[in-house]
């Protein structure tokens, strides 16, 4: 292989290279991969998550310190009793080296999908977020200058802050839930010029994420037996999957998938149903009361009522190939998980990632999970409190709002084009 990387459709098996492309071109309903020419995992002297380049879709790297850390638990360990829990924490803990000063792993996700949007040459980037992925691309426009569309529910536009200013950002609120704001986002990008982020089809975003087992592993030695992560599109946990087959090609790290334990927030769970019931398809059943039920979570960031569940390299075939096992939480199990792991290993949790440590708890209590066996906890994002003393804050404004179902056009689009055209003009200077 002449190119660092190229993409493979699991589907059709055809290989080819990158054009910032997000399906295949033969039409197949699978999610692409990326087949690296380097096949031993050599962490390089770069800064956070560049420390893994050689597997990241990317040929440079951006000057941003932020990558998932991962340490042996002691305290929360013993609370436990395992005698093997690796902590992968994305936060901010600067203590432990943690330095996402968003306090989210999705900057895992928002490093190189920016930069391979930049190398690629394909446009301006839109995000559809329900909070922590906006953030996290905000973030990294007001680090690197990079114009991004990011469009969010109007009641998770209180999220969306900085700790530098972010002067390229477009922020489109809907009146509506995390659907509403990706059905909105799909329509911004029918603008000449904006290109869609990509979500679970972005393999930068999955290859980001990934970096969570490569350092987890890294630090263990060996690839986890079981691997614990919430989620929300499920994104996450593919990526788990595909980093953990990369780790076994390589041969120094086990021979073994790690079993994916994968959780959501009651009572929307609609990957939970599917997997219970047998089904590659998540039906209307699944997600019963939709609306009412995302209003009641407490980590709504895991309500993608669309997430890669039946796709062919999706979550389903995800936990089928592992052994895995899903759990649904509820809004007092995670509560209380999070306060336990707080005492315990003296960092505030993010409440998607307090929803993974109620499930490793459950695990645990019901024998899903041996004393013995070498767990990977991860967890999505912390340090909140910490970040707020230490760190400046620099709110983003909406540059539009609109309301849910409210068609892209007239007005609307016309600012939208005039912010573009402001960017391109500034891009070219």
């Amino acid at each position: 292989m002449r190119e660092k990387y190229l993409l493979s459709c699991p589907g059709c098996g055809r290989t080819f290279s990158d054009r910032y492309t997000l399906d295949c071109p033969s039409g197949c309903d699978a999610l692409l991969r990326t087949v690296y020419a380097e096949r031993r995992l050599i962490p390089r002297d770069l800064p956070g998550i560049f420390r893994y380049k050689d597997w990241l879709p990317i040929e440079g790297h951006l000057g941003i310190d932020a990558g998932a850390v991962s340490y042996e638990s002691v305290a929360f360990a013993r609370e436990l009793g395992l005698s093997h829990l690796t902590v992968t924490f994305s936060g901010y803990w600067p203590e432990r080296g943690g330095r996402m000063e968003t306090c989210s792993f999705k900057e895992l996700e928002a490093q190189p999908t920016v930069l391979r949007l930049r190398e690629k040459g394909a446009g301006v980037l839109q995000v559809s977020s329900a909070g922590n992925t906006g953030r996290a691309f905000c973030q990294v426009s007001g680090l690197t200058g990079a114009p991004v569309v990011v469009v969010v529910p109007a009641a998770a536009a209180g999220r969306l802050w900085t700790t530098v200013p972010a002067e390229n950002v477009c922020l489109i609120t809907v009146d509506g839930d995390y659907s509403d704001s990706i059905t909105f986002g799909r329509e911004v990008c029918t603008l000449p010029g904006i290109v869609p982020e990509g979500g679970a089809k972005n393999v930068a975003r999955r290859d980001g994420m990934g970096t969570v087992m490569l350092d987890g592993t890294l630090a263990a030695g060996r690839l986890p037996d079981a691997y614990f992560q919430a989620v929300g599109s499920g994104t996450g946990g593919i990526a788990a999957w595909e980093a953990a087959e990369r780790l076994i090609a390589d041969g120094r790290f086990g021979s073994r998938l790690p079993a994916l334990h994968l959780s959501q927030n009651l009572p929307f769970v609609p990957m939970v149903r599917a997997w219970e019931a047998g089904r590659r398809e998540i039906a209307a059943e699944d997600m019963p009361e939709a609306g009412a039920s995302i209003a009641r979570v407490s980590a709504d960031v895991l309500t993608n009522r669309h997430p890669p569940w039946g796709v062919r390299g999706g979550v389903y075939d995800a936990l089928a190939a592992s052994g895995g096992r899903m759990y649904a939480v509820s809004n007092d199990d995670a509560r209380s998980a999070g306060r336990l792991f707080e005492e315990a290993e003296e960092i505030d949790l993010d409440p998607a990632a307090a929803v993974a440590v109620a499930s490793l708890v459950r695990a645990v209590e019901e024998g899903f999970v041996e004393p013995d066996e070498h767990i990977l906890l991860n967890v999505t994002g912390g340090g909140y409190q910490r970040a707020a003393e230490d760190l400046d804050r620099y709110p983003v404004e909406p540059f539009v709002r609109v309301a849910a179902g409210e068609a892209f056009e007239g007005d609307i689009r016309d600012a939208v084009r005039a912010w573009l055209a402001e960017q391109e003009v500034a891009i070219r200077a």
